[in-house]
């Protein structure tokens, strides 16, 4: 058996090109990938992560679009969301054609092999090691073309909310402009983590313990930046001062349609 010829092993032979530390880091990291996404969208309700906090803020914006005329500031900010999942496609989309020809290339992936390790080291560990990160990219380009998708579905029903505040349909339209939203910034902070974790992943070229280093360092990172950063600190303050954002914005105030009623009720007391 010669390591120039790895894809004529079987597959119980090829598993055994990898370590037992080799199984534990790879596993490590679809766990962390798992749980910190899990994490950050179910937290517990005396600790929210700023996804969560940003999802109130989009539903107050909804809520505040019905009564702004004109609203071109809104399909700015909806314009320039599409724009950020078009790009982070495009750019998944680039290094996962890069990363599909440096597998396909075994000359370079063995030069890699040898600068990284410095041991004769089958080509077909690396090309496995590689695939793994292609794996993160690839899912972190099919949720962004979904956000872009859903942001598009957002924009349309923005444009469906009525100008009349006073329109029966204009809450309950905007509370689904809102939740669309709120789904599409979900899959864009999706392909955000699965592009960190693709990053992690190239760690393992250099080891399963570089692999668990970078795991950890990812998790706390990300972590950090949706619990305990600054700019969490500074969306709870700025929420204890919104207390519609709690209301549903099918649920208009009314008010508005009260003060009439409130008037005449003056002026009877007044004649009497």
């Amino acid at each position: 058996m010669t390591w120039t010829t790895p894809w004529m092993l079987t597959w119980t032979e090829r598993l055994t090109l990898f370590s037992t530390l080799d199984f534990i880091a790879l596993g490590l990291l679809a766990l962390a990938w798992f749980w910190i996404g899990w994490r950050i969208e179910n937290p517990r309700p005396d600790q929210p992560s700023v996804s969560n906090l940003m999802a109130d803020f989009r539903r107050e914006w909804m809520a505040q679009m019905v009564a702004r005329s004109p609203r071109i500031f809104d399909s700015q900010v909806i314009a320039s969301l599409r724009q950020a999942a078009a790009f982070f496609a495009s750019a998944a989309m680039i290094a996962l054609g890069g990363g599909l020809a440096l597998v396909g290339n075994t000359e370079q992936l063995a030069g890699v092999a040898q600068d990284l390790t410095l041991a004769s080291t089958p080509v077909f560990v690396f090309e496995i090691k590689i695939l793994a990160s292609l794996a993160f990219l690839t899912n972190a380009f099919l949720v962004f073309v979904w956000s872009h998708r859903l942001f598009g579905y957002c924009s349309v029903l923005m444009a469906a909310v009525p100008n009349e505040a006073s329109d029966p349909d204009a809450y309950p339209r905007a509370r689904q402009a809102a939740e669309i939203n709120i789904t599409a910034a979900r899959s864009f902070n999706r392909g955000l983590r699965s592009t960190y974790f693709a990053l992690a992943a190239l760690a393992w070229l250099a080891g399963p313990l570089a692999l668990i280093a970078a795991t950890l360092v990812t998790t706390a990172v990300l972590f950090r930046r949706e619990f305990v950063s600054q700019s969490r600190a500074i969306l709870l303050e700025s929420t204890a001062r919104f207390a519609p954002v709690s209301r549903p914005v099918s649920q208009p105030v009314s008010q508005p349609a009260s003060q009439p009623d409130a008037r005449a009720a003056s002026q009877a007391d007044t004649k009497s």
